[in-house]
């Protein structure tokens, strides 16, 4: 490693896990390029993180030997998969889904509690996530719960950094994946039209997409979908909760609740970072990173950038959505972005529609996810 770290800290502190944007709104001001053992560079500022993902020849996706499809590839394999991917994302496809992702969401919030304190992390964000992914992919309801288990082990390994039991959970997953392909092969022309079973007839570079890369594609729509979906569902109802003006407006305008949706989430993260990985000695933000070194694009950071942004808390509607990041940028800006704003949208027009108040009850405060998730762990609300 070249030159001295700027600094040194612990993204696993008991201080910094309590409240992760205090915390990273604290070291920006102090070290935009700060370093600790658990996630080596951490890049802290907008400029340095626009930088880092507007140059994906010096800052490269592939992290980890284990393929990840797209997201953990470099061009021309990026190209190639990218396309692929992209094919299930398509307004069409989105406007398709829609009323079933509707129904989804007025069950959820027709069933959630009245007038009562209510913990809206198990008893809708928690479920939300996992159906509306079920039913876009065509997966089966009974997968539902194991896919909540399966998530929360995930957050509590990635955490604690537990590698034999990450790899476990790791194949425990891909099980899952492989069992829905099969049953599909076995059902040959019988099998659902879902896209699950789409995916099946995929070419890459004129040949079959292999069970591995399938499998590693599905991987990553599902894992990003159910952890970054549940905590984009607290965040949001969260923010509803705590200001009743926003809250008003939107139930007075529903055409501003895309906006406001992607405004606050821009202030509380649901995704907190990601990977990379430098392919030569390059310098960011006045600190040199040696080749082959990890770096970490703290998006929770970046995206409450006070010489971006001003006061990061003020909730505006007329910023520019070019600097908002919270669903990347670029080449490897998120997969499934589309239908992550389809759903957000359509559940916080039904959570309006269907309440007449959401309120934070003052005897009972709320807890936030710890790394690698963003939002809240607990989230008692009270819904009228």
């Amino acid at each position: 490693m070249t030159g001295t770290p700027s600094t040194e800290w612990d993204p696993r502190a008991r201080e910094v896990l309590d409240d992760q944007i205090a915390a990273y709104d604290e070291l920006r001001g102090r070290c935009p390029v700060a370093h600790s053992d658990f996630l080596d560079w951490s890049v802290l500022r907008h400029d340095d993180v626009v930088r880092v993902l507007d140059d994906p020849q010096t800052f490269s996706n592939a992290v980890t030997d284990r393929l990840t499809v797209p997201n953990g590839m470099d061009a021309p394999e990026h190209t190639e998969f990218r396309r692929i991917n992209d094919k299930y994302f398509t307004p069409a496809l989105m406007n398709d889904f829609e009323p079933r992702c509707r129904a989804i969401c007025a069950d959820i919030v027709d069933d959630a509690p009245r007038g009562v304190a209510t913990d809206l992390m198990p008893a809708v964000a928690e479920i939300f996530a996992p159906r509306v992914q079920n039913a876009f992919l065509g997966w089966p309801a009974d997968l539902e719960e194991p896919l909540r288990r399966w998530t929360a082990k995930n957050r509590v390994a990635t955490l604690a950094q537990d590698r034999p039991a990450m790899a476990a959970i790791a194949v425990e997953f891909d099980g899952f994946i492989r069992d829905l392909l099969s049953v599909r092969r076995q059902a040959g022309d019988a099998a659902p039209q879902d896209l699950t079973t789409l995916l099946l007839s995929e070419r890459v570079w004129d040949r079959p997409m292999t069970d591995e890369e399938l499998v590693s594609l599905l991987r990553n729509w599902t894992v990003g979908e159910l952890s970054t979906i549940s905590a984009s569902v607290g965040i949001l109802a969260h923010h509803l909760a705590v200001h009743p003006t926003t809250q008003q407006l939107l139930r007075d305008d529903p055409t501003l609740i895309g906006a406001a949706n992607d405004e606050i989430l821009r202030m509380n993260a649901p995704l907190i970072a990601n990977r990379r990985v430098t392919t030569r000695q390059v310098d960011v933000g006045g600190q040199v990173i040696d080749a082959g070194e990890r770096v970490t694009v703290l998006w929770a950071s970046a995206n409450r950038d006070e010489s971006v942004f001003g006061d990061p808390d003020e909730f505006r509607l007329d910023r520019k959505p070019e600097d908002n990041l919270v669903y990347g940028r670029g080449l490897h800006a998120c997969p499934g972005a589309p239908l992550a704003r389809l759903e957000l949208r359509v559940f916080v027009e039904e959570f309006l529609a269907r309440t007449t108040d959401i309120s934070y009850p003052s005897a009972t405060a709320p807890t936030r996810a710890h790394y690698p998730g963003g939002g809240f762990a607990t989230l008692p609300l009270v819904l009228r």
